[in-house]
């Protein structure tokens, strides 16, 4: 009986530290006080990073993500994949963002006046050796409409973004000119035989 007084006492004054009394606690029929238990807050054990390059299975280069801070820790950390999220870094991440969005406007209202310059010409003409009827020898390409432009207009324009249907006879055609993901330039293409 003398350890069970002396749990009580200990458990009453341990109550009272935290603030409660004997009375709060639970007490069994047979005289046994319960051990009170407060539980503290959960740890987080999450990290709010930033990728610094593409990692498999978790994500793309600038992609915010939350990920167990052992993972950040052990691997991400020592690996110089990630870096963890700052005020700072947020800024700086904003700011690149929006000097990229500028960048691209700029890119897509440039390729928009180019590709008015182009339309506004008129139509390109290509002169080719002509054989029975209409047809010519060889074929109109896609360079050969690239070193006309450059003649006219001293623009350089690479190949790869001109569309060109297939040109085996003279007459007029219309090219595309993939300026920019989202402006296409359409020119007219006048071929005459020799």
């Amino acid at each position: 009986m003398a350890s069970t007084a002396s749990t009580v006492s200990w458990s009453s004054s341990w109550l009272n530290s935290l603030g409660g009394n004997l009375s709060e606690a639970t007490k069994l029929s047979d005289r046994r006080t319960a051990l009170v238990v407060f539980a503290q807050k959960k740890a987080t054990k999450t990290r709010k990073i930033i990728l610094k390059e593409d990692v498999a299975d978790l994500g793309k280069m600038g992609q915010l993500l939350d990920v167990k801070a052992g993972y950040y820790r052990n691997y991400l950390l020592p690996m110089g994949k990630a870096q963890i999220v700052t005020p700072a870094l947020l800024k700086e991440m904003r700011m690149e963002e929006e000097r990229i969005e500028a960048e691209k406007t700029r890119a897509k209202d440039e390729a928009q006046q180019l590709a008015l310059s182009f339309e506004t010409v008129g139509a390109f003409k290509v002169r080719r050796k002509g054989g029975k009827g209409k047809q010519i020898f060889g074929s109109v390409t896609a360079q050969d409409l690239v070193d006309i432009i450059k003649a006219q207009l001293q623009r350089d324009v690479d190949k790869r973004i001109v569309s060109l249907p297939e040109i085996r006879e003279t007459g007029e055609y219309i090219a595309e000119l993939r300026l920019h993901p989202e402006v296409i330039a359409r020119v007219r293409l006048n071929v005459y035989a020799n």
